[in-house]
């Protein structure tokens, strides 16, 4: 029981100790969590999404009667100002006083195609009397087609021009209530419970790293060894391959419990991601992924013949496994070669697990599925290193 103890000690120590380990197994995620955190941390929150809007009123009131225009002027008016301290949906852009609105209009297209507004909405002249005397009345709105931005933006406005078309309504009495169409909301099953940037990356950059601490630190540990004759210098002691498998195992626990710890503090109280990784679901998923993180860093040992060759199958396996595993952001449809990759992919299924037992997201994918698919991969990594690994240098 010593020699498995000092085993993991070694491996959790020289892990730490080595500059280039300690960067990408600790430093590297932290600074993922929080780079990520700080550029799309908006998401999902009020008055984390702000539109540049130019609103340009054409009508001249020359005919009297009620100021229809100024309605649609007063809507979005109250949309741009900011409440409670928070950044208002719509940030617009109008003609100075005495400013040319025909000259103002030309800009405004001009910074929408340069990218610095988002949209264009102008009321047109004669905007009044079109309602008044029951003619179509029509407001422009510009938009980019090429920017998903501008594109959002549109129909947020499409809808607010539908309230403020109701309204326009009733101001000249011919808004019937009785036949107007009743909407109910329904949430849309599967979808997320309550989406918070924060809360949603936290999970899945803590099975970042621990499919990196899996996918590099555990072949390279092993082949390095081997490498080096360190490994032929084990078996002439009373320590036997299942022990050192025991050993290396809990360091490589270790290292994962200090990642864990490192971005749980860092996310629930400096980004505040408010997650609950005290759920018994959750901390399943946490060591399911952790097993098979580490079965295929044993399953990369066991195919390659030497740490460099190693290290190239891990990079290899790295990107499409990590970033087609919904990790740091939902997937949503993609191409079918990507969507086989995705169907394969065990991270795929211990994120989405992970995000459930979490109380994330309600999930899409089978309670079965997620248990299953990884387990199949473990079964799959320790049966071929079971008969490929080798413990002597080639």
């Amino acid at each position: 029981m010593k020699g498995i103890v000092a085993l993991a000690r070694t491996h959790l120590l020289t892990s730490l100790r080595e500059r280039v380990t300690l960067f990408w197994f600790i430093v590297f995620p932290v600074f993922l969590l929080v780079i990520l955190t700080l550029i799309f941390g908006n998401i999902g929150r009020q008055g984390g999404m702000n539109f540049q809007v130019g609103l340009i009123n054409l009508e001249d009131r020359a005919g009297g009667g009620p100021d229809l225009a100024g309605i649609v002027v007063e809507a979005f008016t109250a949309i741009g100002e900011p409440r409670d301290g928070k950044e208002p949906l719509f940030t617009l852009h109008r003609p100075g006083p005495g400013e040319d609105k025909q000259g103002f209009l030309t800009r405004a297209e001009e910074e929408l195609r340069r990218g610095k507004l988002t949209a264009v909405v102008i009321i047109p002249r004669g905007f009044n009397r079109a309602i008044l005397s029951g003619e179509r009345a029509e407001i422009t709105l510009y938009v980019d087609p090429t920017r998903d931005g501008s594109q959002l933006a549109a129909a947020i406005i499409r809808e607010v021009i539908s309230g403020i078309d109701r309204e326009i309504l009733v101001r000249t009495g011919r808004f019937d209530q009785e036949r107007a169409v009743p909407v109910r909301s329904e949430p849309l099953e599967g979808g997320p419970v309550s989406f918070s940037y924060a809360s949603f990356l936290l999970p899945g950059v803590i099975l970042m790293a621990f499919f990196t601490a899996g996918l590099f630190g555990v072949p390279g540990a092993i082949l390095y060894a081997r490498d080096r004759f360190q490994l032929r210098r084990y078996w002439v002691t009373p320590l036997t391959p299942a022990r050192y498998f025991i050993g290396f195992t809990l360091g490589q626990g270790g290292l994962c419990l200090l990642q864990f710890v490192v971005l749980f503090l860092i996310g629930e109280y400096g980004l505040g991601a408010g997650v609950d990784f005290s759920r018994p679901a959750a901390a399943a998923f946490l060591l399911l992924g952790f097993l098979t993180f580490l079965s295929f860093g044993f399953l990369i040992a066991s195919i390659a013949r030497t740490a460099n060759g190693g290290m190239a199958i891990a990079n290899i396996l790295n990107i499409p496994l990590m970033f087609l595993g919904g990790l740091f952001f939902p997937l949503g449809e993609l191409p079918g070669f990507l969507q086989a990759v995705v169907l394969v992919n065990p991270v795929t299924y211990i994120a989405a697990g992970l995000r459930v037992g979490l109380g994330l997201t309600k999930g899409t994918i089978s309670p079965i599925a997620s248990v299953l698919v990884p387990l199949g991969w473990i079964a799959l990594s320790i049966l071929v290193a079971a008969r490929r690994l080798s413990w002597e240098a080639a």
